[in-house]
């Protein structure tokens, strides 16, 4: 159901579904429905663009790449936290972390390595496919970084889950200041839900923009420009539900 309400909600899903609702309301509100038509075409468009994917999702960088220079000694733990899994994967006989997971896991291996601090992975099984995102990620890190995980918090289903149950866990090892393992336009919202439980976050991003400037070739539509774009989106809105929901 999850899956679904975002596949409608997201680009290009729904801007074809816009563009759908102008073409029949053409039968009975002309003006109206040539005027979602162009919009719906115009923000296909821009949001195709690597232009406007990088331009709508700079905004959501909350912090640097965490520099050895600015590792901090009172931190307690490495949190990491999922991103979906590869189900059914055939090369490995079965479900593993997806390619977003694998980034913030070597990430965290990295970190763990730097700083010696112990690893907590968060990530529940929202699509009840069977295995929780933690448990993959435990595997993976065990098993192909050579890593120890300390603690799987393996219940949440969202980030603000990730946030409180990684919390109760914490506060029972006497961990109140944490590195925060997520992709950088996710960063910002991971923080304020993190910081609301009462944890100290010192933001540790991976996969980071990097800035430069425009090109033509920015401005020629691409299915990865899209694909950005849609992630973006999902940030902003998550983070619009969660403001309201305060």
């Amino acid at each position: 159901m999850r899956d679904f309400v975002e596949i409608v909600v997201l680009p290009p899903t729904s801007l074809f579904i816009l563009g759908a609702l102008g073409l029949v309301l053409l039968v009975f509100r002309v003006r109206f429905g040539r005027f979602l038509c162009v919009l719906a075409l115009i923000l296909l468009y821009a949001l195709s663009t690597p232009a406007v994917a990088r331009a709508i999702g700079m905004p959501l960088n909350a912090a640097p790449a965490l520099e050895p220079a600015r590792f901090e000694d009172d931190v307690g733990a490495i949190v990491i936290l999922g991103a979906g899994r590869y189900a059914q994967a055939p090369e490995y006989g079965g479900d593993t972390i997806s390619g977003n997971g694998l980034e913030r896991v070597r990430y965290g291996a990295w970190l763990h390595r730097k700083t010696g601090r112990p690893i907590l992975v968060s990530g529940g099984d929202p699509d009840m496919a069977g295995i929780p995102e933690a448990t993959l990620m435990k595997r993976a890190l065990e098993s192909e970084f050579g890593v120890t995980v300390a603690w799987i918090e393996a219940a949440s289903a969202n980030t603000a889950e990730n946030a409180s149950l990684s919390q109760a866990i914490l506060e029972k090892a006497g961990i109140k200041k944490i590195y925060l393992v997520t992709h950088a336009q996710h960063m910002r919202r991971a923080i304020e839900a993190f910081e609301r439980t009462g944890l100290l976050v010192v933001p540790a991003p991976t996969i980071l923009p990097r800035q430069r400037g425009l090109a033509p070739a920015d401005f020629i539509p691409t299915g990865g420009a899209m694909s950005t774009s849609a992630r973006v989106v999902h940030e902003w809105l998550g983070r619009a539900w969660y403001a309201l929901a305060e």
